[in-house]
């Protein structure tokens, strides 16, 4: 209020003032958030993997006794889980480093002496393109090896240099402990920090709301991104394709970037299986299609439900918006931020009509 005031005080219309006062915080709330970004990210992972465990973390707490601490739930859950990522590790990661330099070794000389495209029938007007098709490919695949690659041969030194780095993928999950072991009192004291017992309800509607949605939200994604290893690796290994955990993996992580990130992962799967003597591109083409409609109009609408309600094309302008940002993790963040701020939108206008409807009663 002090703001307020001080407009007052200068003889300027109350109402404007609270305006502009209103305008300027939402502004320098939104410059300090962009200027603590990289930190708001290792706190917004950590929350994600909260809600990625809680359900392991609420099964194993039904089974053992009421009387034994929530705590013991939490470091068995993340027992199984570290040793879950120690034999993924095993039995995946080798598989993936194998194909990795296989694949980078490789592919751009075979690129360079086959056509990518020789296996894929291209509609009649695409014909005569098909050379300079085949030649944007190629600049593309020597891009990666002049660029991408030298990065990924020497990501060991890179990781071991980026002590800061580990330190902050350890912060993720001790973070994510604390949200699980203190979020509900984390919520309520931000509730009577922030209302002061005026307008709580409203808040904690929205809390309950967006607790659900990016519950639901995060679990599918983790069980959609788990769904296309397998279903990708299955495929290609079935039909005689190269690199198939590789690119099954590729297509996994990328499935955590809207839109944007399973295009990219079909567009990758066809060129690299394609440039390696793959016969069945038109059958991999029509596959990923297939996978793509269902997964979009059936698996993911069951499993995330009715809280993520946007429109395709916000959810392209969030990705884009938030790859300029934040970059990868501004991608991925796009459309929970979109959902939660729509979640707030719509309760505030439910409050106001609330509010009018009780005034035009009255």
């Amino acid at each position: 209020m002090g703001g307020v005031s001080y407009i007052n005080m200068m003889g300027l219309d109350p109402k404007a003032g609270r305006a502009a006062w209103t305008v300027f915080l939402l502004g320098l709330v939104i410059f300090l958030a962009y200027s603590i970004r990289h930190t708001l990210v290792i706190f917004a992972l950590a929350l994600f993997f909260a809600y990625m465990l809680t359900p392991a973390v609420n099964f194993v707490d039904r089974q053992i006794p009421a009387s034994v601490s929530r705590n013991v739930s939490l470091a068995i859950v993340y027992l199984a889980f570290i040793a879950g990522l120690v034999g993924a590790g095993i039995a995946i990661g080798s598989a993936i480093a194998e194909q990795a330099t296989t694949l980078i070794t490789k592919l751009p000389q075979v690129v360079k002496g086959t056509d990518p495209l020789a296996a894929i029938p291209l509609p009649g007007f695409l014909t005569p393109m098909r050379a300079r098709i085949v030649d944007a490919i190629r600049a593309q695949v020597e891009s990666l090896d002049k660029e991408a690659f030298p990065l990924i041969r020497t990501a060991l030194t890179q990781v071991a240099q980026r002590a800061g780095g580990i330190l902050e993928f350890v912060l993720v999950p001790i973070l994510g402990f604390f949200f699980m072991k203190d979020g509900a009192k984390l919520r309520d004291n931000i509730v009577e920090w922030t209302t002061r017992g005026r307008n709580s309800i409203i808040l904690e509607e929205i809390f309950n709301d967006v607790h659900i949605l990016l519950g639901h939200y995060i679990r599918a994604v983790v069980i959609l991104s788990a769904a296309t290893f397998a279903v990708y690796t299955a495929f290609l290994q079935s039909t005689g394709g190269q690199y198939a955990v590789l690119l099954g993996g590729v297509a996994a992580l990328l499935e955590f970037i809207p839109v944007v990130g399973p295009l990219t992962a079909s567009v990758v799967i066809v060129i690299v299986e394609g440039s390696s003597g793959y016969g069945h591109i038109l059958w991999l083409v029509i596959f990923l299609l297939a996978y793509r409609l269902f997964q979009d109009y059936v698996l993911a609408p069951y499993l995330m439900g009715a809280g993520v309600e946007l429109h395709p094309l916000l959810v392209l302008f969030g990705v884009l918006a938030g790859e300029q940002i934040g970059g990868v993790p501004g991608m991925f963040f796009s459309v929970p931020v979109l959902a939660i701020l729509r979640v707030v939108y719509v309760h505030l206008q439910r409050s106001r009509l609330r509010q009018t409807t009780v005034v035009g009663g009255t």
